[in-house]
């Protein structure tokens, strides 16, 4: 299968290129700077893109039989440049949707985020909960969802946009943005400084999902053929809640597994939550697809690997 994956520089897409390539596909893929991009990335085939060009979108999907758009400005960007990040989430996004469309493409699968249900994400979410969140991070996502979902007629290409959970991993290199994640954050802190800090009282729940988790099921829906080819939002997340603070203690515990100590684990002063929350963040849809696989190990494994790739390239503050 050939797939063309962006944001390749990235935390997600970099991942996604590893699998896909692993896996034996013909894997093509973007980044802001190629001739930055690491050694690994040299094995698949690199293209330039050019965000507002019609006829350069419409080249870089020619050939490919998914594409899979992961290419995005994280939270913290958004925030501080909410005007960008309409600009590329959701308006450049539109462009490539149109793009591959014409291009032939068969499936486009775009890679948005639980956090346009709410903020602070908490209940029972399910594809059909309203999208409620105002951050930009969220509305711009919601932007590009739109695109995908309002293909219709002529197109024959399959829209699928996956609300991700939180999702948590080792990345490809020391310069992928990804140490704002919560876990990552966790696991850095332990192998820095011998202790991990916690912005709350840890009561709150997340549904997390490791990074191996995420590329199998992108894999699995990329391959599985759908029926028709409206556009259809998919929750993917672990469907397991668990609390900050048990996750803290599970890095604690896989620290000292792993790299032989056992990381302090403190709450930040007055940072104590006063009320708990459940989360219930339903994959019901993902399952009924035929998607199964063995969560805890893989949680288990994610974090392994976080903790001794911090170990080899950051080490004791």
């Amino acid at each position: 299968m050939h797939i063309l994956i962006t944001g390749a520089g990235g935390f997600i897409g970099g991942r996604l290129v590893e699998y896909f390539q692993q896996s034996g596909h013909h894997v093509i893929f973007t980044a802001r700077n190629l001739k930055d991009s690491p050694k690994w990335l040299q094995i698949a085939k690199a293209i330039e893109i050019d965000w507002e060009d019609k006829k350069s979108l419409e080249l870089s999907c020619r050939g490919a039989n998914v594409v899979i758009h992961a290419a995005g400005m994280n939270s913290q960007d958004c925030f501080s440049d909410p005007e960008a990040a309409l600009a590329f989430n959701g308006l450049a996004t539109s462009r490539l949707v149109s793009a591959a469309a014409r291009s032939s493409v068969e499936k486009f699968i775009y890679l948005s985020t639980a956090h346009v249900y709410r903020n602070p994400l908490v209940g029972r979410i399910v594809e059909k909960t309203e999208a409620q969140n105002q951050h930009p991070y969220a509305t711009s996502h919601f932007l590009g969802e739109q695109a995908v979902l309002d293909l219709g007629m002529p197109s024959e290409m399959k829209g699928l946009v996956l609300r991700l959970s939180n999702v948590f991993g080792v990345p490809m290199h020391t310069k992928v943005n990804c140490w704002m994640l919560l876990v990552n954050d966790l696991c850095r802190q332990a192998v820095q400084k011998q202790r991990m800090v916690l912005e709350t009282g840890g009561l709150s729940q997340r549904d997390f999902i490791s990074m191996t988790d995420v590329c199998k099921t992108i894999e699995y829906l990329a391959l599985k053929n759908f029926p028709s080819s409206y556009g259809e939002i998919i929750n993917v997340g672990s469907g397991v809640s668990q609390s900050v603070m048990d996750m803290a203690r599970l890095i604690q515990w896989r620290c000292k597994k792993v790299l032989n100590f056992e990381p302090l684990l403190e709450i930040s002063k007055g940072n104590i939550e006063s009320e708990y929350a459940d989360l219930d963040y339903r994959v019901d849809k993902l399952n009924s697809l035929g998607m199964a696989f063995n969560k805890l190990n893989n949680k288990v494994s994610e974090i392994d690997r976080i903790l001794i790739f911090c170990s080899l390239n950051f080490g004791k503050a």
